[in-house]
């Protein structure tokens, strides 16, 4: 019996959209196991430097040291650079993260027995807790890449703007560090304030104001 081409053309398109849908969900899960990952490096990094009086000599010290030693037993992804990003990631961004990890305490309470006693069993250790408290409640959609770029837009209200916007329209890393270059936030927001002050209406801009008038004030 002779395959009809069709047919057969039909059936390798719909298997290619398969194995591609399938390794983006792989690749989406390896970057949020990593972002995760790094986020906790960074937590363990801080809290370490916090016992050492988080001295800035201290600091440095450190961040060398865990590169040396890191990057001989795991390899790359370990620089100095990157680790201090970790360490950023953790104290600066996102501020949703910090904001999970602080209802970890107000979930263990629905744990209390009367007696005062935790029934979570003893083989899970408080960091466990947190960490799997974080990977609940945070889900990164962007890679690592991405959050060290937007690591470097001091304003809270432009990071967040180019998040979203990374996100909703799958910006890719360098797609993403162009906007940001070009500082689509600032002129988005010089728009919207020069549509303000005159009777003038383009409505060729008016989406993209509205995309941002929640963010400015």
């Amino acid at each position: 019996m002779k395959i009809g081409f069709n047919k057969y053309t039909s059936l390798i398109k719909r298997l290619a959209e398969i194995i591609h849908s399938s390794r983006a969900t792989a690749v989406r899960q390896i970057n949020k196991a990593q972002v995760l990952a790094y986020y906790e490096i960074g937590r363990e990094i801080v809290e370490f430097e916090q016992k050492g009086k988080a001295r800035a000599v201290y600091g440095e010290e450190l961040i060398k040291r865990l590169s040396m030693d890191m990057t001989k037993k795991f390899g790359k992804g370990f620089s100095e650079m990157n680790l201090r990003n970790m360490r950023r990631f953790y104290l600066e961004f996102p501020r949703q993260i910090q904001q999970t990890v602080s209802v970890e305490s107000a979930k263990k309470n629905k744990f209390e027995t009367v007696s005062g006693k935790s029934s979570i069993p003893q083989t899970v250790s408080a960091k466990s807790l947190k960490f799997e408290t974080l990977s609940v409640e945070f889900n990164p959609e962007l890679s690592w890449s991405h959050y060290c770029e937007l690591l470097s837009v001091e304003n809270p209200l432009a990071r967040s703007f180019y998040e979203k916007e990374a996100v909703n329209n799958n910006w890719s890393f360098r797609e993403l560090k162009r906007q940001i270059n070009s500082q689509l936030f600032e002129r988005l927001a010089l728009s919207r304030d020069s549509s303000q002050n005159t009777s003038s209406h383009f409505p060729q801009k008016k989406s993209l104001q509205e995309k941002t008038a929640h963010y400015i004030f």
